[in-house]
């Protein structure tokens, strides 16, 4: 499935911040604190565990789990 700008996600100083319609769209939080997350207020024993290891300390968890699932730098 590709990704469309503007609709399922936007560029902020060169990072990929996920729309709530994309975020929606894939059925389940990640637990990366995405900031347009539709899941944020369901009781935390029904939002799945992180994924992935601690980010790197200067880039939010969301540009990391996006990156490394889809081979960006």
């Amino acid at each position: 499935m590709a990704l469309i700008e503007g609709d399922d996600y936007y560029l902020e100083n060169g990072r990929y911040v996920f729309t709530a319609r994309y975020l929606l769209a894939r059925g389940r939080c990640c637990g990366s604190g995405c900031r347009h997350c539709p899941y944020r207020d369901q009781p935390a024993s029904r939002q799945p565990q992180p994924e992935l290891s601690t980010p790197a300390h200067d880039q939010p968890a969301y540009a990391v789990n996006w990156a490394s699932r889809h081979g960006s730098k």
